[in-house]
């Protein structure tokens, strides 16, 4: 694969959220399932951190043909029909793309997997933050322990059963923790990062350093609500992209986000909720944005 490569480079961004990898789930579902790999090429080790050469990763989809995607977590996971899965982690920089065989190879661009119809499926990553690799089936669990250790899913599958206020309100009481801290935990919730814990707890209209054991029904209730709302309709809009973590879809689109956001970015602008400025302060390392409505 003749691509053209850019230098790698140190990167300090924010890893993608849920909405973001949802959203290529849900194209990567739409354009790529059915389709054969006539064959897979890679341009470096870089996002290939589990192997010793290229040809040991891509030899394991060559004929083989995609037939279901999923979301473990912030991993994507694409079905083969010979028994493996393809795994990929999207890091803060990785971004899978449909291409025609034509489409010139864009700088930074990994993997290209070539379909016997229908062009190509490529991993762009000029900072080498995402990871590819293959792992059997039935291997999946031993591969991914932490998997077990997931919490709620406000974009699981349709199969599986939406979050109810009452579980999650539950949950909730049963922690002595700040709210931001736990909204950003894996383990209560998955995928969620600083711009939509943000953004979940002005909806609520309930501070970051509020402790969770001390809401009442009705905050709990609202909490669930921005939850659900807030992570649905970032999906609508396929993703939030901004400057600190700019985010491309299957078509290499910017997410559309960004243009609602109520105050992550926005400290000094006039919130909607109370006409006062938009503040800011640093929680835990990062900055946090939040209105005075906040309780």
């Amino acid at each position: 694969m003749n691509a053209a490569r850019s230098k790698p480079t140190s990167v300090n961004r924010p890893p993608f959220e849920l909405p973001e990898v949802e959203t290529i789930r849900r194209e990567l579902e739409r354009e790529v399932v059915g389709r054969k790999i006539k064959a897979a090429e890679a341009a470096s080790m870089k996002c290939l951190r589990r192997y010793h050469n290229r040809k040991s990763f891509t030899s394991q989809l060559e004929a083989a043909k995609l037939v279901d995607v999923r979301r473990v977590g912030l991993n994507l996971v694409i079905e083969l029909n010979n028994g493996l899965l393809l795994v990929m982690s999207l890091g803060s920089s990785g971004s899978p793309r449909r291409n025609a065989n034509k489409h010139p190879i864009e700088p930074g661009t990994e993997v290209v997997i070539s379909f016997t119809q229908y062009g190509q499926l490529r991993f762009v990553d000029p900072e080498g933050t995402g990871q590819l690799f293959v792992v059997p089936n039935d291997d999946f669990a031993a591969t991914f322990p932490e998997a077990a250790g997931y919490g709620l899913d406000p974009a699981a599958a349709a199969a599986a059963p939406p979050i109810s206020w009452t579980e999650m309100g539950r949950l909730l009481l049963s922690q002595d923790t700040q709210l931001k801290t736990l909204l950003t935990d894996d383990r209560f919730v998955v995928g969620i990062g600083n711009i939509y814990a943000d953004e979940i707890l002005f909806e609520a209209g309930l501070r970051f350093d509020r402790k969770a054991n001390s809401l009442s029904t009705q905050e709990i209730r609202r909490l669930h609500r921005a939850l659900v709302g807030t992570i649905h309709d970032a999906m609508k809009y396929r993703g939030t992209s901004v400057p600190e973590r700019p985010f491309y879809d299957l078509s290499g689109e910017p997410g559309n986000y960004a243009s609602h956001l109520k105050v992550w970015g926005r400290q000094g602008e006039l919130s909607e909720r109370s006409r006062t400025p938009i503040k800011r302060t640093k929680f835990r390392g990062q900055w946090t944005y939040y209105c005075d409505t906040q309780v």
